[in-house]
């Protein structure tokens, strides 16, 4: 029997399955409203967020039994797929494995990252990010960046993709055409890059070029406006970047896949987003993800089939691109692919994934201003996490804290997050704390981070750099060097390039050997 044209839609839309944002809600405590959703529209695919495991795979196994196409459930998982999955492994930043620039070790990391999400159920990773981190005052990208260098992030890229299709998951390149040159944040406005066609054929457009030679399998668009490529539309909505330049130029064939609907760079005033739909098909797109309502935007584009002003072509052509993407996974690992996960459970988790990690975190961390004090067993030192508002999930203390107790067991360790401009007691705290301790360590965390500001709020920023300016302090960056930025004050540093709990810990355990030398 035909499909309806609004079951054809239908098909094309990535639904959110649950949420990082405040109020945050795991996978399984969204099952229900899903399951319900399921009921009334055969939708194509989930974007998980805040899961469990092994509790979401059974929420994800349980949503496929309601799905005749089979769901492509997607994550957005750079650092891993514990990003996403509590109980998954979580590796550093791609930063990180961009200073070790070793090839194998990125290929490493996709294919146990993968193995990891396919033994959930989950087939496609939103990463390789293929930007370039050319900005440094971009707010957004940084340390989710593998490289600067558009030659060291092009081959990283192409190793990430070759790592993703030995496990046998889909790999998507994103933000199109690079999103690393902006000073914006799409998720928070429109961002415009005015740099000229050149210099985007010479850095931004290499990973991508990269990725595309790899064979990778979806391109997400980037919610940016380039006016060296079109003048009047962003990237998400442009015929000339996704139809001109994505398929035509570069030659790309797999799936063009929205960023998140949701930023307020998909958004234009005046406009629904059932209405933007047949805009953005039209432009190239054949995924939607992150609707805020899937419902409409369904009716939105088959009403303007029905209207004329949308070829159901067009619909037709991007189902089918999808299809060959359930295709590929039915081709690998057979035909109940959507019924079961492919991979064992023991996969989640394995010690030599976790031995990866700490490896990567060690070899990353860069001695910025040196020497490093010799610390001793931290007696005397007064450790302190400054730290932007609090994610769901991270613990009481962070690893930092543990780390601390483990290599430094003379230290006082203390965190300190951002408060209300009334609170003093933190601050005045650890002020005494100082004026005791003959050496002062001062670690930020400088993440990028969607709908956050990146780095310490002003108060604290203050704070730290105080502190510097009154004590011996040795600072760490918990991200990239940007964070160096500002904190001349410091007399040693050193930097992570990611904040994860395996940077963390070697960073405390760098600071416990003390000296000139970067990791080794």
């Amino acid at each position: 029997m035909p499909l309806s044209l609004e079951d054809k839609a239908a098909g094309l839309l990535v639904v959110r399955l649950g949420n990082n944002l405040p109020p945050a809600v795991t996978a399984t405590e969204q099952e229900a409203e899903v399951a319900a959703l399921l009921d009334r529209l055969p939708i194509g695919g989930l974007i998980l967020f805040n899961g469990r495991w092994p509790d979401t795979r059974d929420t994800l196994a349980r949503l496929q039994q309601k799905s005749e196409r089979g769901l492509l459930v997607t994550t957005d998982m750079e650092r891993g797929f514990g990003q996403q999955v509590v109980g998954g492994t979580v590796y550093p930043h791609a930063a990180a494995f961009g200073e070790a620039a070793d090839a194998e070790a990125v290929r490493a990391f996709a294919r146990q990252a993968s193995r990891e999400a396919l033994a959930c159920g989950v087939h496609v990773t939103y990463s390789p990010v293929a930007d370039v981190d050319r900005n440094p005052d971009n707010p957004i990208i940084g340390a989710r960046a593998f490289a600067a260098d558009p030659g060291r992030a092009a081959d990283l890229v192409a190793a990430f993709v070759e790592g993703v299709h030995d496990a046998g998951q889909l790999a998507t390149a994103k933000h199109f055409p690079g999103h690393g040159g902006t000073s914006g944040d799409s998720h928070a406005e429109m961002p415009v890059l005015d740099d000229d066609r050149a210099t985007l054929d010479a850095t931004d457009l290499v990973p991508f070029r990269a990725a595309i030679d790899a064979g990778v399998d979806l391109v997400m668009t980037a919610h940016v406006v380039y006016p060296a490529l079109d003048p009047d539309q962003p990237a998400t909505r442009s015929r000339a970047i996704l139809r001109g330049l994505l398929r035509d130029e570069l030659g790309f064939q797999g799936v063009v896949v929205t960023d998140s609907l949701q930023m307020a760079g998909a958004k234009v005033e005046g406009r629904t987003e059932a209405d933007l739909a047949a805009d953005l098909l039209e432009a190239g797109v054949d995924l939607f993800v992150d609707a805020v309502d899937p419902e409409a935007l369904v009716a939105g584009l088959a009403a303007a089939v029905r209207q004329g002003r949308l070829d159901e072509g067009l619909i037709d052509a991007a189902l089918a691109r999808v299809e060959a993407l359930r295709q590929r996974l039915r081709d690998r690992f057979g035909a109940d692919v959507f019924r079961a996960p492919p991979l064992p459970a023991e996969t989640v988790a394995a010690a030599e994934h976790q031995a990866l990690a700490e490896r990567v975190a060690r070899d990353a961390i860069e001695v910025a201003r040196g020497p490093l004090p010799d610390l001793g067993d931290g007696t005397g030192t007064l450790v302190v996490l400054v730290k932007p508002a609090p994610r769901p999930n991270e613990p009481e203390t962070m690893p930092m804290g543990e780390a601390v107790a483990q290599f430094l067991p003379g230290a006082v360790y203390r965190e300190l997050e951002p408060t209300h401009e009334d609170q003093d007691e933190p601050f005045d705290e650890i002020r005494l704390l100082a004026k005791d301790a003959e050496r002062v360590v001062i670690a930020t965390i400088a993440r990028p981070a969607a709908w956050s500001t990146f780095g310490l709020d002003a108060r604290e920023r203050r704070f730290a750099i105080r502190m510097m300016e009154a004590h011996p302090t040795t600072l760490v960056v918990l991200g990239d060097a940007r964070g160096l930025r500002g904190y001349d004050a410091c007399d040693s540093a050193l930097v992570t390039y990611s904040d994860v709990a395996v940077s963390q810990v070697a960073a405390v355990e760098r600071l416990a050997r003390g000296g000139t030398g970067d990791a080794g």
